[in-house]
């Protein structure tokens, strides 16, 4: 994998993590919250753990990405308002993640912010 598309796979997988963290890590938050954030750490964790064997196929970063696009749907639909919605919009951002369009992949990543203004809000 070249180094650009593999900084953009590691940035989504920290960001997403990091993004739910901050927003529902908090003491006293509700469980849902809780639930949601080991959840997504298990989901993100074993995303980084596929790109390293992907390093040298462009289609299987393409498939890790969407198989984590679909554990984070499947989890979304366990929830319900904002929290659900700023989990499918997670998966959104992974949905997006094309080897052939990394552009397309950047903007998705740059509506990392907006998603976990999301997520907080559903929290706090």
């Amino acid at each position: 994998m070249t180094p650009p598309r593999r900084r953009l796979a590691v940035a989504a997988a920290t960001l997403t993590l990091a993004a739910l963290t901050t927003a529902c890590g908090a003491i006293g938050q509700a469980v849902d919250c809780t639930q949601a954030t080991q959840e997504i750490n298990k989901i993100t964790t074993e995303y980084s753990s596929s790109l390293s064997s992907a390093a040298t196929d462009p289609k299987a970063i393409e498939k890790a990405s969407q198989e984590t696009a679909d554990k984070l749907k499947t989890l979304a639909s366990k929830y319900d308002g904002d929290l659900a919605s700023a989990v499918n919009d997670m998966a959104a951002v992974f949905e997006s993640i094309k080897v052939d369009d990394m552009s397309g992949a950047t903007e998705a990543l740059g509506k990392l912010p907006e998603i976990q203004a999301k997520a907080t809000a559903a929290c706090g």
